[in-house]
């Protein structure tokens, strides 16, 4: 029988500033996710592998803790974690391959772009949004362009990559919004753990597409396997949805487009990686006009959105 997570463990306030503890558990996720580019960047791993250890990785530290909590019963927060397991993977391949065929700059903002879907999502589904949103997507949609079109001028590759960027998006939208569904039923780390197993199961099949061997890689890859699991699945992933039953989506869906200056930063410090001048306007519309599009979207559509 589906139950539900008690009111107190719910988010309350929409406009309140979290409290010590989730702002030292966003913090960790800003920097957490912000590593995943430039492991991803330079890692020679075949991406459905890279996604398989991962996220398999991520599920074996999570599920001690989700043992705990013994929820498998409930069927409702099972099948929207593994709904969510699915898109996740989806979500990946298109992030992982924009990370690898575009800059991690223009990558990570393209992806960052989740809000925007969300707000679309919701307002498909008969939900409204205020016309300053629709701004915002506007002047989001605009970096959109100018990234890509400088893109395409430097290569096909490129542009190809903000494709995927694009795509990466929206199915993180569409997996936060699972999630979200998940959570009101089980605790976070056994959704967690259910939902990084089956993005890992999904990945499985995909990987063995390629003809390397999933086992045989040099230790560099590991080091780099084990970095993503720790950095942005523990810390990235499972530290923002630790917060999510406290602090608005809303809240949240802001702090993350942090990501895209971290990971600017770490790809310039681990790898001299410099983002075309040309496409560094596109990344700050694309970050005005998401914030705008929290900002101006109303709590209960936010919540919806997730």
């Amino acid at each position: 029988m589906a139950t539900r997570i008690p009111r107190e463990n719910q988010v309350t306030g929409h406009t309140d500033i979290p409290a010590r503890p989730d702002l030292v558990r966003l913090g960790l996720g800003i920097v957490g996710i912000g590593t995943s580019g430039p492991l991803i960047a330079t890692s020679l791993m075949p991406v459905p592998t890279l996604i398989f250890w991962r996220n398999l990785g991520g599920a074996f530290l999570t599920l001690p803790f989700a043992i705990r909590h013994r929820q498998w019963s409930d069927r409702t927060g099972m099948k929207w974690s593994a709904i969510a397991g699915v898109l996740l993977a989806f979500h990946f391949v298109g992030m992982f391959f924009a990370m690898r065929l575009t800059s991690i700059a223009a990558g990570t903002a393209l992806t960052a772009l989740q809000p925007i879907f969300a707000a679309i999502f919701v307002k498909f589904s008969g939900g409204h949004i205020p016309r300053t949103a629709w701004f915002g997507m506007f002047v989001s949609f605009s970096g959109v362009l100018l990234v890509s079109g400088v893109d395409l001028n430097i290569s096909l590759r490129s542009f190809i990559g903000d494709l995927a960027g694009l795509c990466a998006g929206a199915l993180a939208a569409l997996y936060v919004m699972a999630g979200a569904r998940a959570q009101e039923h089980i605790e976070t780390t056994s959704y967690t753990t259910v939902c990084y197993f089956v993005c890992a199961l999904t990945a499985l099949p995909l990987s063995l597409i390629y003809p390397d061997s999933i086992f045989s890689y040099p230790a560099r890859e590991w080091w780099i396997v084990i970095g993503l699991v720790m950095g942005a699945q523990i810390l990235g992933h499972t530290m923002f949805n630790s917060v999510l039953k406290r602090v608005s989506p809303a809240i949240v869906s802001l702090v993350i487009f942090f990501e895209v200056p971290v990971g600017a930063i770490l790809a310039l410090w681990w790898i001299g990686q410099r983002p075309p001048l040309g496409v560094i306007p596109g990344i700050i519309l694309i970050l005005l006009g998401c914030g705008l599009v929290v900002l101006r979207t109303r709590p209960n559509e936010a919540v919806a959105a997730k």
